[in-house]
């Protein structure tokens, strides 16, 4: 019996490779927390101001064992105002808009759609992206800034700052050289020494507090650290279990906290995390967001709405370093 032989074959060059559209996993960048706010000094129930309201006072000692009155000393107070920005995220999601693309894959069967497609990571995604600009925020804050969201408070750079007995570290008396330019600036073998001289700098009220701490960018720290290796000084631990850089400036007993708030700024400044304020209306309103479909309008809606703003108590018990 003879075997019928057929030639034929797919025609399929008229269609695209296939590529799975893996619609279960999305990717989203990496993102940094608001570090700096969990370090903080909350100020709670703030609808728009608030006051810091501080006490000064003196004792003066005199000779005793005589039967004589003769007061001497003052106490004062004085009061740092702490104004907060409202702030209010809101963006509208049509559900419809994904119908022609993979991600129609992902919208329930029918044409109401009530509820949103990947709704966990859009959550996840907004509560990381409104942490990261928080924390910039923080220091970086100006209401007279261009960038929107920089302009809803003034941080704690803009502060300090415009306050008077901030103590400059840049300085041949905490050095031992003459001041730091911008034309040398930040580089891996200065590094050292300016944590040196933030550290002499420090108010002697302050030594030995436990709150102490040297503030600056990642940058800046990932320099330090290759300074110090340079100069084969690694006796120094970074603080294990911690985001980002935290280590104990080696010759001190003052912990350097890296904040991405910082990134980029070429400064430094160093205080008890006490004397720095964050102020709110509630704790973490940040993240108390709502997401409802409505009916009205046919949409998926988001929102959150919060207060923050930065103030710092002590000026005079704050160092801060600044190229000249």
């Amino acid at each position: 019996m003879k075997t019928k032989s057929y030639n034929f074959g797919y025609d399929v060059s008229s269609l695209s490779n296939y590529t799975d559209p893996n619609e279960d996993l999305l990717l989203v960048r990496s993102f940094f927390g608001a570090k700096s706010a969990s370090l903080m000094t909350k100020q709670t129930g703030i609808k728009s101001a608030d006051q810091l309201n501080v006490m000064a006072t003196d004792a003066i000692f005199q000779t005793g064992g005589v039967c004589d009155w003769s007061p001497s000393g003052t106490t004062t107070f004085t009061a740092r105002t702490l104004t907060i920005g409202k702030i209010l995220v809101a963006e509208t999601i049509c559900p419809s808009d994904l119908e022609a693309k993979w991600t129609q894959l992902k919208l329930t069967p029918g044409s109401q759609y009530e509820s949103m497609p990947f709704e966990q990571y859009y959550s996840e995604f907004k509560a990381d992206i409104i942490a990261e600009q928080i924390e910039t925020a923080i220091w970086q804050g100006d209401t007279n800034h261009g960038n929107a969201n920089l302009s809803k408070f003034d941080g704690l750079i803009k502060l300090i700052d415009a306050a008077s007995g901030v103590t400059q570290a840049n300085a041949s008396a905490y050095l031992g050289q003459t001041a730091i330019t911008t034309a040398v600036g930040f580089t891996t073998a200065n590094m050292p020494l300016i944590l040196d001289a933030m550290t002499l700098a420090l108010p002697k009220t302050v030594l030995g507090k436990s709150d102490v701490a040297v503030f600056c960018g990642m940058d800046l720290a990932q320099k330090a650290l290759v300074g110090y290796k340079n100069l084969n000084l690694f006796h120094y631990n970074i603080t294990p279990g911690v985001e980002g850089i935290e280590f104990i400036i080696p010759g001190s007993n003052t912990k350097l906290i890296a904040v991405n708030g910082l990134n980029s700024t070429n400064r430094l400044f160093a205080a008890r995390t006490s004397n720095l304020y964050l102020g709110c209306d509630l704790q973490n309103e940040e993240d108390q967001f709502s997401i409802w479909y409505s009916t009205d309008f046919d949409q998926v809606r988001f929102r959150v709405k919060f207060k923050m703003g930065t103030q710092v108590a002590f000026p005079n018990e704050i160092v801060k370093f600044t190229l000249v």
